[in-house]
């Protein structure tokens, strides 16, 4: 050990001390974080960018836009956005909803209007009617309305839909 603390005292007498005091990245260092940052994958991460209501928050209003929202806590209030609704496990939302894809954990108490797909997770309960493109139904999951998926205005389309059966023959 006295080798080591040695070479240790030699090295911090013969490295001078910077007036600075601000820590220095080589430019190698930056270079590399630069062109990470601005990586094809990362440029798209940053144009699908997600909001959360967190789990310990309680929110009352509206939320419009063009990202993807994702409820960990409880809202109160429509939310309509061009992006993806993702309602977790033990979140609840009360209110209307437009949205390309719904998938819903929790609990929605409103109505689903105009989405492309939906997704209701085995978790997920939803009280309320739903209009979507096509609608996914896990094993354990509760809905209370009704329910119409595979039709367009234009023309009649092939319904999909898929059930989950968590029952063992």
């Amino acid at each position: 050990m006295a080798i080591w603390k040695e070479q240790n005292s030699v090295k911090k007498e013969a490295t001078p001390m910077s007036p600075d005091p601000a820590p220095r990245q080589d430019s190698a260092t930056r270079a590399d974080f630069a062109s990470s940052y601005d990586s094809p994958r990362r440029a798209t991460e940053r144009e699908s960018k997600e909001s959360v209501i967190a789990a310990d928050l309680t929110i009352e209003g509206k939320i419009e836009g063009s990202g993807h929202v994702r409820i960990a806590g409880r809202f109160k209030g429509d939310v309509h956005v061009q992006g993806n609704l993702t309602i977790e496990a033990g979140a609840k939302l009360t209110g209307a909803v437009r949205a390309n894809t719904v998938i819903i954990g929790g609990e929605l108490e409103g109505n689903i209007d105009g989405a492309s797909r939906v997704e209701l997770l085995e978790t997920g309960v939803l009280s309320g009617d739903l209009k979507a493109g096509s609608l996914t139904v896990a094993a354990g999951s509760r809905m209370r309305g009704q329910v119409e998926f595979g039709w367009d205005d234009k023309s009649p389309k092939k319904p999909t839909m898929t059930l989950e059966s968590g029952f063992a023959p």
